[in-house]
């Protein structure tokens, strides 16, 4: 079988979707119909990938949308004409959620711009492999869990004030939580942890009529693989799992969609996995 992408390497994270080759797919699919008609979405990592795919699919369905990034300006440019074709506003907003004060400035600008906030999905992370546990520096690992698990401590703190009944938060999880990674071990930490606090924090709110969820995506064509993969790596992800493919990010973006609307409305501290045909015991 061929390889569905070819061999490639980009040495910066968290990646630059334009760079890729080929380009993933983030269109939604089908027409919307208003499911998320007159909202407001915060979405870490909004600027490609995943959180691409989910900017675009919650405009097509009606609402306004924060893009948050690091540095990827070229992308998250891209991605807000993708939102304004979809006919919604959008704002970017640059700068890292490792950092708990631009969190709250993340929420403050949104709420500025649009008047509310009903949608948060904390989808950012990094990724850094290393092939022996002894060799992972205190600094990397750090780095690693603030990125990705402490920065929705502090983005739902932020958002809190601004959410109430009918209101979703929603965590991007991974496949690694439940399968393990021998070289992303931090990173599968994270994740796992991304799990315990979705399922405790559906609890702390649900009183409140705010319902959290999280998606565990499989192998998905992403700036981060090239980012973190050697590219013999690279060109065989997603040949694992039986689907024998990388799956794209218009095929994860619409879990978010179910899971920000009314349609989940009796859903709250699950996870859903678009993995590619992966069965796990949950």
């Amino acid at each position: 079988m061929s390889a569905p992408q070819p061999q490639q390497k980009q040495d910066r994270q968290p990646g630059r979707e334009t760079a890729m080759q080929p380009r993933p797919d983030y269109e939604p699919k089908f027409p919307g119909v208003g499911k998320l008609k007159d909202k407001v979405a915060l979405i870490t990592g909004g600027d490609s990938g995943i959180g691409r795919a989910t900017a675009v699919a919650m405009a097509r369905e009606g609402a306004r949308i924060a893009i948050v990034y690091l540095e990827e300006h070229g992308d998250a440019e891209e991605t807000l004409r993708a939102v304004e074709e979809e006919g919604m506003r959008a704002i970017m907003i640059a700068g890292d959620v490792a950092d708990e004060a631009f969190c709250r400035e993340v929420v403050e600008r949104t709420v500025d711009a649009f008047g509310r906030l009903d949608i948060l999905v904390n989808n950012a992370a990094e990724q850094h492999e290393t092939n022996d546990i002894a060799e992972l520096e205190s600094r990397q690992l750090e780095r690693t869990f603030r990125t990705n698990i402490f920065s929705m401590f502090y983005l739902v703190k932020a958002a809190l004030p601004h959410l109430g009944p009918g209101s979703a938060i929603i965590n991007t999880t991974s496949i690694t939580a439940y399968q393990g990674h021998k070289t992303l071990i931090d990173y599968a930490s994270t994740k796992g942890a991304i799990v315990g606090f979705t399922r405790a924090l559906s609890q702390a709110l649900v009183e409140k009529g705010i319902r959290v969820n999280a998606v565990a995506p499989g192998p998905i064509w992403t700036p981060l693989i090239p980012a973190s993969f050697e590219p013999e790596r690279v060109a065989a992800h997603g040949a694992s799992v039986p689907m024998k493919r990388a799956g794209q990010p218009n095929e994860v973006a619409p879990c978010y969609v179910f899971l920000a609307s009314e349609e989940a409305s009796y859903m709250s501290g699950q996870v859903l996995h678009p993995n590619g045909g992966v069965i796990l015991n949950t």
